[in-house]
Protein backbone atom coordinates (compact mmCIF):
# COMPACT_ATOMS: atom_id res chain seq x y z
CA UNK A 1 0.00 0.00 0.00
CA UNK A 2 1.57 3.42 -1.46
CA UNK A 3 1.29 6.92 0.16
CA UNK A 4 -1.68 5.62 2.42
CA UNK A 5 -4.31 4.88 -0.27
CA UNK A 6 -5.97 1.82 -0.57
CA UNK A 7 -6.32 0.33 -4.73
CA UNK A 8 -9.21 -2.01 -4.59
CA UNK A 9 -9.25 -3.77 -8.29
CA UNK A 10 -12.55 -5.46 -9.00
CA UNK A 11 -13.23 -7.48 -11.68
CA UNK A 12 -15.02 -10.21 -12.87
CA UNK A 13 -17.17 -12.25 -15.46
CA UNK A 14 -13.89 -13.48 -17.23
CA UNK A 15 -15.74 -17.07 -18.40
CA UNK A 16 -12.20 -18.18 -18.61
CA UNK A 17 -13.09 -21.79 -20.64
CA UNK A 18 -15.66 -19.31 -23.01
CA UNK A 19 -12.92 -17.26 -24.14
CA UNK A 20 -9.97 -19.85 -24.07
CA UNK A 21 -12.19 -21.55 -27.00
CA UNK A 22 -11.18 -18.74 -29.39
CA UNK A 23 -7.60 -18.16 -28.33
CA UNK A 24 -7.94 -15.75 -25.30
CA UNK A 25 -6.72 -16.07 -22.23
CA UNK A 26 -9.60 -13.44 -20.22
CA UNK A 27 -8.55 -13.78 -16.92
CA UNK A 28 -4.39 -13.78 -17.33
CA UNK A 29 -4.67 -11.27 -19.99
CA UNK A 30 -5.79 -8.90 -17.21
CA UNK A 31 -3.57 -10.23 -14.51
CA UNK A 32 -0.86 -9.47 -17.08
CA UNK A 33 -1.82 -5.92 -17.91
CA UNK A 34 -2.40 -4.54 -14.30
CA UNK A 35 1.34 -5.24 -13.43
CA UNK A 36 3.24 -5.39 -16.67
CA UNK A 37 0.86 -3.02 -19.23
CA UNK A 38 -0.69 -4.22 -21.88
CA UNK A 39 -0.25 -5.30 -25.47
CA UNK A 40 -2.17 -2.84 -26.99
CA UNK A 41 -0.77 0.30 -25.31
CA UNK A 42 -2.65 0.14 -22.39
CA UNK A 43 -1.00 0.96 -19.18
CA UNK A 44 -0.26 -1.09 -16.06
CA UNK A 45 -1.71 -0.10 -12.75
CA UNK A 46 -1.28 -0.18 -8.63
CA UNK A 47 -3.65 -2.31 -6.75
CA UNK A 48 -3.33 -3.85 -3.89
CA UNK A 49 -6.00 -6.23 -3.50
CA UNK A 50 -8.82 -7.45 -6.19
CA UNK A 51 -12.54 -8.55 -5.18
CA UNK A 52 -13.39 -11.02 -8.10
CA UNK A 53 -17.23 -10.93 -8.58
CA UNK A 54 -17.71 -14.45 -9.97
CA UNK A 55 -18.17 -16.34 -12.79
CA UNK A 56 -15.18 -17.54 -13.20
CA UNK A 57 -16.30 -20.31 -15.56
CA UNK A 58 -17.83 -20.37 -18.86
CA UNK A 59 -20.47 -22.29 -20.46
CA UNK A 60 -23.64 -23.22 -20.12
CA UNK A 61 -23.39 -26.56 -18.41
CA UNK A 62 -21.91 -27.40 -15.18
CA UNK A 63 -18.19 -26.21 -14.64
CA UNK A 64 -15.73 -28.97 -14.31
CA UNK A 65 -12.00 -30.11 -13.29
CA UNK A 66 -10.17 -29.08 -16.90
CA UNK A 67 -11.48 -25.69 -16.77
CA UNK A 68 -10.14 -25.12 -13.12
CA UNK A 69 -6.87 -26.60 -14.09
CA UNK A 70 -6.85 -23.91 -16.68
CA UNK A 71 -7.70 -21.10 -14.21
CA UNK A 72 -5.07 -21.86 -11.75
CA UNK A 73 -2.67 -21.98 -14.61
CA UNK A 74 -3.77 -18.52 -15.73
CA UNK A 75 -3.63 -17.08 -12.39
CA UNK A 76 0.42 -18.03 -12.39
CA UNK A 77 1.00 -15.37 -14.36
CA UNK A 78 0.73 -13.06 -11.16
CA UNK A 79 4.36 -11.47 -10.61
CA UNK A 80 3.81 -8.83 -8.37
CA UNK A 81 0.71 -10.11 -6.33
CA UNK A 82 0.35 -13.19 -4.16
CA UNK A 83 -3.18 -15.55 -5.53
CA UNK A 84 -4.01 -14.87 -2.09
CA UNK A 85 -4.78 -11.16 -3.13
CA UNK A 86 -7.94 -11.87 -4.57
CA UNK A 87 -10.80 -12.52 -3.37
CA UNK A 88 -13.67 -14.01 -4.84
CA UNK A 89 -17.48 -14.72 -4.61
CA UNK A 90 -19.49 -17.30 -6.64
CA UNK A 91 -20.99 -16.35 -9.43
CA UNK A 92 -24.08 -18.44 -11.29
CA UNK A 93 -21.52 -19.99 -14.05
CA UNK A 94 -19.64 -21.48 -11.09
CA UNK A 95 -22.41 -23.17 -9.62
CA UNK A 96 -22.38 -27.15 -9.52
CA UNK A 97 -25.07 -29.48 -10.59
CA UNK A 98 -28.26 -29.84 -8.49
CA UNK A 99 -27.53 -33.39 -7.81
CA UNK A 100 -23.98 -32.80 -6.96
CA UNK A 101 -22.56 -31.12 -3.64
CA UNK A 102 -22.69 -27.78 -3.22
CA UNK A 103 -20.49 -25.62 -4.89
CA UNK A 104 -17.89 -28.33 -5.29
CA UNK A 105 -16.05 -26.97 -8.56
CA UNK A 106 -15.74 -23.52 -7.38
CA UNK A 107 -14.91 -24.59 -3.58
CA UNK A 108 -12.09 -26.77 -5.62
CA UNK A 109 -10.64 -24.54 -7.74
CA UNK A 110 -11.24 -20.66 -6.31
CA UNK A 111 -11.56 -21.50 -3.07
CA UNK A 112 -12.10 -18.33 -0.88
CA UNK A 113 -11.52 -20.45 2.02
CA UNK A 114 -8.03 -22.07 1.53
CA UNK A 115 -9.83 -25.53 1.84
CA UNK A 116 -8.15 -27.34 -0.83
CA UNK A 117 -5.09 -25.24 -1.44
CA UNK A 118 -3.52 -28.23 -3.58
CA UNK A 119 -5.74 -27.50 -6.31
CA UNK A 120 -6.65 -23.77 -6.19
CA UNK A 121 -2.72 -22.71 -4.89
CA UNK A 122 -4.58 -20.29 -2.17
CA UNK A 123 -3.34 -20.47 0.98
CA UNK A 124 -5.20 -18.91 4.39
CA UNK A 125 -2.24 -17.91 6.10
CA UNK A 126 -0.76 -15.58 3.16
CA UNK A 127 -4.03 -13.72 2.34
CA UNK A 128 -3.20 -9.83 3.33
CA UNK A 129 -6.09 -9.44 5.03
CA UNK A 130 -7.52 -12.33 6.75
CA UNK A 131 -11.13 -14.03 6.11
CA UNK A 132 -13.46 -15.30 8.19
CA UNK A 133 -16.97 -17.12 7.73
CA UNK A 134 -17.76 -19.99 4.92
CA UNK A 135 -17.27 -20.46 1.45
CA UNK A 136 -20.96 -18.87 0.75
CA UNK A 137 -20.84 -15.89 3.11
CA UNK A 138 -17.22 -14.22 4.39
CA UNK A 139 -15.82 -11.08 5.67
CA UNK A 140 -12.57 -9.64 6.10
CA UNK A 141 -11.33 -6.22 6.92
CA UNK A 142 -9.34 -3.23 5.37
CA UNK A 143 -9.09 -0.86 8.12
CA UNK A 144 -12.13 0.30 8.67
CA UNK A 145 -13.97 -1.04 5.60
CA UNK A 146 -15.77 -3.96 6.19
CA UNK A 147 -16.09 -6.28 3.18
CA UNK A 148 -19.04 -8.79 3.07
CA UNK A 149 -18.86 -11.43 0.49
CA UNK A 150 -21.82 -13.75 -0.04
CA UNK A 151 -21.44 -15.90 -3.00
CA UNK A 152 -24.33 -17.36 -5.64
CA UNK A 153 -25.88 -20.43 -5.05
CA UNK A 154 -28.46 -23.19 -6.45
CA UNK A 155 -32.00 -22.27 -5.40
CA UNK A 156 -32.99 -25.39 -3.84
CA UNK A 157 -36.88 -24.78 -4.44
CA UNK A 158 -35.83 -25.38 -8.31
CA UNK A 159 -36.39 -29.42 -9.63
CA UNK A 160 -33.98 -28.19 -13.10
CA UNK A 161 -30.86 -26.72 -12.21
CA UNK A 162 -27.91 -25.22 -14.38
CA UNK A 163 -26.62 -28.15 -16.52
CA UNK A 164 -30.32 -29.09 -17.02
CA UNK A 165 -31.10 -25.46 -18.15
CA UNK A 166 -28.51 -24.74 -19.55
CA UNK A 167 -27.97 -22.05 -17.37
CA UNK A 168 -29.49 -19.99 -14.69
CA UNK A 169 -29.33 -16.63 -14.74
CA UNK A 170 -31.67 -15.28 -12.01
CA UNK A 171 -29.00 -14.92 -8.56
CA UNK A 172 -30.05 -16.91 -5.62
CA UNK A 173 -28.73 -16.33 -2.19
CA UNK A 174 -29.86 -18.34 1.34
CA UNK A 175 -31.66 -16.63 3.93
CA UNK A 176 -28.74 -17.68 6.17
CA UNK A 177 -27.03 -15.29 4.12
CA UNK A 178 -29.29 -12.60 4.08
CA UNK A 179 -29.64 -12.83 7.66
CA UNK A 180 -25.51 -12.87 8.17
CA UNK A 181 -25.22 -10.10 6.24
CA UNK A 182 -28.40 -7.94 7.69
CA UNK A 183 -26.73 -8.48 11.55
CA UNK A 184 -23.12 -7.66 10.37
CA UNK A 185 -24.24 -4.72 8.70
CA UNK A 186 -26.09 -3.76 12.13
CA UNK A 187 -22.90 -4.63 13.82
CA UNK A 188 -20.43 -2.34 12.39
CA UNK A 189 -22.72 0.90 11.98
CA UNK A 190 -19.26 2.81 12.10
CA UNK A 191 -17.31 1.42 9.45
CA UNK A 192 -17.69 1.81 5.73
CA UNK A 193 -19.14 -1.29 4.20
CA UNK A 194 -19.00 -2.57 0.87
CA UNK A 195 -21.09 -5.56 -0.20
CA UNK A 196 -20.65 -7.96 -2.67
CA UNK A 197 -22.20 -10.24 -5.03
CA UNK A 198 -22.33 -11.00 -8.30
CA UNK A 199 -25.83 -9.42 -8.99
CA UNK A 200 -26.73 -6.02 -8.61
CA UNK A 201 -29.94 -5.60 -6.81
CA UNK A 202 -33.34 -5.18 -8.82
CA UNK A 203 -33.67 -1.74 -10.30
CA UNK A 204 -30.25 -0.29 -9.39
CA UNK A 205 -27.98 0.01 -12.43
CA UNK A 206 -28.08 -0.98 -16.08
CA UNK A 207 -30.84 -3.72 -17.18
CA UNK A 208 -31.52 -4.66 -13.74
CA UNK A 209 -34.68 -4.61 -14.12
CA UNK A 210 -37.51 -6.98 -14.60
CA UNK A 211 -37.60 -8.78 -18.09
CA UNK A 212 -34.52 -6.70 -18.86
CA UNK A 213 -31.98 -9.49 -18.72
CA UNK A 214 -34.22 -10.92 -21.98
CA UNK A 215 -35.38 -9.50 -25.27
CA UNK A 216 -37.84 -10.21 -27.73
CA UNK A 217 -37.45 -10.82 -31.17
CA UNK A 218 -39.57 -9.24 -34.29
CA UNK A 219 -42.67 -11.30 -33.88
CA UNK A 220 -42.44 -10.20 -29.96
CA UNK A 221 -41.38 -13.64 -28.42
CA UNK A 222 -38.69 -13.96 -25.80
CA UNK A 223 -35.69 -14.91 -26.90
CA UNK A 224 -31.91 -14.24 -25.28
CA UNK A 225 -30.79 -10.21 -24.64
CA UNK A 226 -28.32 -9.55 -22.04
CA UNK A 227 -28.28 -13.21 -20.99
CA UNK A 228 -29.96 -16.57 -22.29
CA UNK A 229 -33.51 -16.56 -22.19
CA UNK A 230 -34.27 -19.69 -20.19
CA UNK A 231 -37.97 -20.25 -20.08
CA UNK A 232 -37.71 -22.28 -17.02
CA UNK A 233 -34.57 -20.09 -15.02
CA UNK A 234 -37.00 -17.26 -14.08
CA UNK A 235 -36.14 -15.33 -16.71
CA UNK A 236 -37.77 -12.23 -16.03
CA UNK A 237 -35.49 -11.95 -12.85
CA UNK A 238 -32.48 -13.29 -15.34
CA UNK A 239 -30.45 -9.43 -14.46
CA UNK A 240 -30.51 -9.07 -10.62
CA UNK A 241 -30.53 -11.14 -7.07
CA UNK A 242 -34.12 -12.43 -7.73
CA UNK A 243 -34.39 -15.51 -4.62
CA UNK A 244 -33.63 -14.88 -1.23
CA UNK A 245 -34.78 -17.78 1.12
CA UNK A 246 -36.31 -19.68 -1.89
CA UNK A 247 -38.98 -16.46 -2.29
CA UNK A 248 -38.85 -15.80 -5.81
CA UNK A 249 -37.95 -11.56 -6.42
CA UNK A 250 -37.77 -11.51 -2.74
CA UNK A 251 -36.27 -7.80 -2.66
CA UNK A 252 -35.13 -8.87 0.57
CA UNK A 253 -31.98 -6.63 0.27
CA UNK A 254 -33.89 -3.72 -1.58
CA UNK A 255 -36.83 -3.53 1.01
CA UNK A 256 -34.14 -3.64 4.21
CA UNK A 257 -32.03 -0.73 2.70
CA UNK A 258 -34.71 1.46 1.78
CA UNK A 259 -35.89 1.13 5.28
CA UNK A 260 -32.06 2.30 6.45
CA UNK A 261 -30.60 4.36 3.68
CA UNK A 262 -26.67 4.76 3.85
CA UNK A 263 -26.92 1.40 5.82
CA UNK A 264 -24.21 0.01 3.41
CA UNK A 265 -21.84 2.49 1.06
CA UNK A 266 -21.44 0.39 -1.50
CA UNK A 267 -22.62 -3.05 -3.85
CA UNK A 268 -20.03 -4.28 -5.95
CA UNK A 269 -21.57 -6.99 -8.66
CA UNK A 270 -21.60 -7.08 -12.35
CA UNK A 271 -23.30 -10.42 -14.22
CA UNK A 272 -24.79 -8.03 -17.22
CA UNK A 273 -21.90 -7.66 -20.31
CA UNK A 274 -21.93 -4.16 -21.79
CA UNK A 275 -20.65 -1.31 -22.78
CA UNK A 276 -19.60 1.43 -20.26
CA UNK A 277 -21.87 3.95 -21.99
CA UNK A 278 -25.00 1.70 -21.92
CA UNK A 279 -27.90 3.01 -20.18
CA UNK A 280 -30.66 0.28 -20.69
CA UNK A 281 -33.26 1.06 -18.62
CA UNK A 282 -32.50 4.78 -17.74
CA UNK A 283 -29.45 3.35 -15.64
CA UNK A 284 -25.88 3.49 -15.85
CA UNK A 285 -23.20 1.07 -14.10
CA UNK A 286 -22.62 3.32 -11.30
CA UNK A 287 -25.57 4.73 -9.37
CA UNK A 288 -26.64 5.98 -6.20
CA UNK A 289 -30.11 4.27 -4.25
CA UNK A 290 -30.98 4.29 -1.09
CA UNK A 291 -27.95 5.81 0.08
CA UNK A 292 -25.34 3.10 -1.54
CA UNK A 293 -23.50 3.13 -4.53
CA UNK A 294 -23.99 0.61 -6.91
CA UNK A 295 -21.11 -0.72 -9.00
CA UNK A 296 -21.63 -3.03 -11.98
CA UNK A 297 -17.57 -4.03 -12.54
CA UNK A 298 -18.33 -6.81 -15.33
CA UNK A 299 -16.54 -8.15 -17.45
CA UNK A 300 -13.31 -9.29 -18.56
CA UNK A 301 -15.08 -11.73 -21.16
CA UNK A 302 -15.02 -11.03 -24.61
CA UNK A 303 -16.98 -13.95 -26.34
CA UNK A 304 -19.11 -14.82 -23.54
CA UNK A 305 -22.58 -13.69 -25.12
CA UNK A 306 -23.12 -10.99 -27.57
CA UNK A 307 -22.82 -7.84 -25.48
CA UNK A 308 -19.28 -8.15 -23.69
CA UNK A 309 -16.78 -5.01 -23.82
CA UNK A 310 -13.69 -6.15 -21.62
CA UNK A 311 -13.57 -3.43 -18.87
CA UNK A 312 -13.14 -3.44 -15.19
CA UNK A 313 -12.96 -0.94 -12.11
CA UNK A 314 -10.20 0.17 -10.29
CA UNK A 315 -11.75 1.49 -6.40
CA UNK A 316 -8.95 4.27 -4.98
CA UNK A 317 -9.49 5.17 -1.10
CA UNK A 318 -7.19 7.76 0.34
CA UNK A 319 -6.19 7.74 3.88
CA UNK A 320 -8.87 10.97 6.29
CA UNK A 321 -10.72 11.71 2.27
CA UNK A 322 -14.66 10.69 2.19
CA UNK A 323 -14.41 10.80 -1.31
CA UNK A 324 -13.25 7.58 -3.85
CA UNK A 325 -12.26 7.66 -7.25
CA UNK A 326 -13.89 5.06 -9.27
CA UNK A 327 -11.67 4.25 -12.40
CA UNK A 328 -12.78 2.23 -15.75
CA UNK A 329 -10.19 0.51 -17.16
CA UNK A 330 -10.58 -1.12 -20.54
CA UNK A 331 -8.66 -4.15 -21.30
CA UNK A 332 -8.94 -4.57 -25.00
CA UNK A 333 -9.48 -2.02 -27.89
CA UNK A 334 -12.08 -2.95 -30.11
CA UNK A 335 -14.50 -0.48 -28.93
CA UNK A 336 -12.14 1.87 -26.76
CA UNK A 337 -8.48 2.57 -26.54
CA UNK A 338 -6.88 0.32 -24.54
CA UNK A 339 -6.49 1.78 -20.81
CA UNK A 340 -8.72 4.83 -18.79
CA UNK A 341 -11.50 5.44 -20.27
CA UNK A 342 -12.27 9.04 -18.37
CA UNK A 343 -15.60 9.59 -19.63
CA UNK A 344 -16.69 6.77 -17.31
CA UNK A 345 -14.44 7.69 -14.28
CA UNK A 346 -16.43 9.06 -10.80
CA UNK A 347 -15.95 10.32 -7.77
CA UNK A 348 -18.07 9.01 -4.86
CA UNK A 349 -19.03 10.02 -1.41
CA UNK A 350 -18.45 7.87 1.71
CA UNK A 351 -20.30 8.00 4.68
CA UNK A 352 -17.35 8.73 6.52
CA UNK A 353 -13.71 8.74 6.03
CA UNK A 354 -11.55 6.04 4.87
CA UNK A 355 -8.76 5.27 7.62
CA UNK A 356 -6.28 2.59 7.58
CA UNK A 357 -6.46 2.08 11.49
CA UNK A 358 -10.17 -0.28 12.23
Amino acid sequence: MQGKKFNLWVFGDAHVGTDRKYGRESLSDALFTSEQGGTEGGPAFAWDIAVDIGDMSGGQAVPDDAEGREITRQFDVLESHPRESIYSVCGNHDRSGLDEPPAWWWRKWIDPMGENVRFSQVDSDKRPYQVKGTWERYSFRVGNILFLMMSDINEPSQEIGRGDLGGNPGGVVSGESFLWWKNMVESHPNDIIISVHHYMLKNTTVASGEWEGVDKDEKGHWCDGYHGYKPEGTPQGASYLYFVDSKPDAQAFEHYLSEHPGAVDIWLGGHTHTHPDDTYGGRSHIEKKWGVHFINAACLSRYHGSTNVPKSRLLTFKEGRKDVRVGCYMHTSEFLPQGWYDKAERSLQLSRKFSLSP
